[in-house]
């Protein structure tokens, strides 16, 4: 709904609204001489209404170049007011006058200009009292002088800068909002993006787990023509349970999306380091077995690191079977006073990869440890590929460790 101006004039162009305003000035300044609105120095001393024009005329002139050019018409103005104040100061001119100091003090391209007009007008002001003095010496006649003056050249001067600094500060105000405007828009376009790396991570560490276990299983029993009944039916269960827990995570993960509380997930569904026995259980191949070894105390942590320190697990684990050699993958959980920490460590695989991947998992593991304040590193070591993890028991924020590659260590606090 648009809201109608209440004004015909407000939606012209400032020349042209200032061209009225100058019309307007000139009437009323006609009118103002008619009935004679203008001061005499003498009786004796009436120039008579034809050179009263002359000043009128001048200052209405350049009305309407009061924004456009608001010093050169102060400079046209004021010969026309100093002619007016000779001849006997006219009421309308003054007023007009006034105007123009006024327009100069707001519209001037420098703020130093209303300062300079303040001087100048002030010392004119005492001029003309001076002068007064000089001619009539009576005090009287100097305190009205001056307090005219003053009111008409002064005033104007000063009401111009009063305006022009809150049109100052309100434009300061203007590009404050737009900078928090544009400070708020940055801080949403990180916080998508940072949900999206979330979503990214827990989408990858969810699919990759179960679907890599289901796809070296089913690629054994499609290949391997030699197996017996109940290593077939073994590995079915195995795809079974993987492809029933996948779609269970899926189902949490759109639950949260959904869901308008946000994080706000049901603990029930959510991986914690208990279901870790499970989770190294069912990451297993023909030629290659896991084992978990837990030591400390176990105590608790928040949700938040309980399931990074899983997800790290899983991912590993993962990486293990499609990379790693016949063997063991030992995965260590150690609790810690002020955290926990897990290792897993699988052997090194000759040659090429079982399943391809997407390279994304070692980013995914610095991420979530980078998150809550931790270390990360991974790498080969004595012949075996070692993932390690530390995470503080107290969540810290984001920037509190630095990620580097495996060739270096990580270190808490580096840039």
């Amino acid at each position: 709904m648009q809201i109608a101006r209440p004004t015909a004039v407000r939606r012209l162009p400032a020349t042209r609204r200032d061209s009225l305003i100058a019309v307007a000035a000139l009437a009323g300044g006609l009118l103002l001489l008619s009935v004679h609105g203008y001061a005499r120095w003498s009786p004796d001393w009436d120039p008579g209404l034809g050179r009263r024009l002359l000043p009128l005329l001048g200052v209405c002139a350049v009305l309407p170049f009061r924004r456009t050019a608001p010093l050169p018409a102060l400079a046209w103005a004021t010969p026309c007011m100093v002619l007016d104040v000779v001849m006997g100061v006219s009421f309308a001119v003054a007023y007009i006058y006034g105007d123009a100091l006024y327009a100069a003090s707001v519209y001037g391209r420098r703020r130093r200009c209303a300062e300079w007009l303040l001087a100048a007008t002030a010392a004119a002001t005492l001029l003309a009292a001076g002068l007064v003095g000089a001619v009539q010496r009576r005090f009287d006649d100097v305190v009205i002088a001056g307090a005219v003056a003053g009111l008409a050249w002064v005033g104007p001067v000063l009401s111009g800068m009063v305006v022009r600094e809150h049109r100052e500060k309100a434009e300061a105000q203007r590009r404050h909002a737009e900078q928090l405007a544009r400070l708020a828009e940055l801080d949403r376009r990180a916080a998508v993006a940072a949900e999206r790396a979330r979503m990214a991570r827990e989408l990858h560490d969810v699919i990759a787990n179960h679907l890599s276990a289901v796809a070296l299983h089913s690629s054994a029993v499609l290949t391997m023509s030699d197996l017996d009944r109940a290593e077939v039916r073994r590995a079915m269960e195995v795809i079974r349970d993987n492809s029933v827990r996948g779609l269970s995570e899926m189902r949490r993960m759109i639950w949260l999306l959904r869901d308008d509380r946000g994080d706000a997930a049901d603990p029930a569904v959510t991986p914690r380091l208990a279901d870790l026995d499970d989770l190294v259980a069912r990451s297993t191949r023909a030629d290659l077995d896991a084992r978990l070894t837990v030591t400390g105390r176990a105590r608790d942590l928040p949700g938040a690191v309980e399931l990074a320190a899983y997800r790290i697990v899983q991912e590993a684990l993962t990486n293990a079977l499609k990379h790693a050699g016949s063997g063991r993958v030992d995965v260590l959980l150690e609790h810690r006073d002020d955290g926990v920490a897990v290792t897993v460590r699988s052997p090194l695989g000759p040659g090429a990869p079982r399943l391809p991947g997407a390279g994304s998992g070692l980013v995914g593991m610095r991420e979530r440890a980078a998150v809550l304040g931790g270390t990360f590193a991974a790498g080969p070591e004595d012949g075996a590929w070692v993932v390690r993890a530390e995470l503080p028991a107290a969540e810290t924020p984001a920037g509190g460790a630095a990620i580097v590659p495996r060739t270096g260590r990580v270190e808490e606090g580096a840039a």
